[in-house]
């Protein structure tokens, strides 16, 4: 049996809320469908930036993936693959939060 999935614009809410709280405050870039969009989490850090996406394990567990590499980009190359995921999916949600050491303000596996 699946698990069961939060709506999208609950979850980046509650995102939103646990960075502002702890220091790692985020935005939205760009609103999706809120029922049952994607999400991207743009972190952007003292050396850089990068994109995490949503992606199941092997175990069907949520997870993350650090999408533009194991190392921080500059804003174009993020730019660039932002635009390249909204073109094939319009339901996607963007979110950035300010991030010195690259991490999200939320619990969850990267991978």
């Amino acid at each position: 049996m699946a698990e069961p999935r939060v709506k999208a614009g609950i979850w980046v809410s509650m995102a939103l809320r646990m960075g502002n709280a702890n220091g790692r405050y985020g935005a939205v870039v760009r609103k999706g469908d809120v029922d049952a969009g994607g999400i991207l989490v743009v972190l952007r850090g003292k050396d850089g930036m990068v994109v995490l996406s949503q992606v199941r394990t092997s175990e069907g567990e949520a997870a993350w993936m650090r999408s533009t590499g194991p190392d921080p980009v500059d804003e174009a190359a993020i730019d660039a693959y932002v635009a390249r995921r909204v073109k094939a999916d319009p339901d996607l949600w963007v979110i950035e939060f300010e991030s010195p050491d690259l991490l999200p303000p939320f619990a969850g596996t990267i991978i």
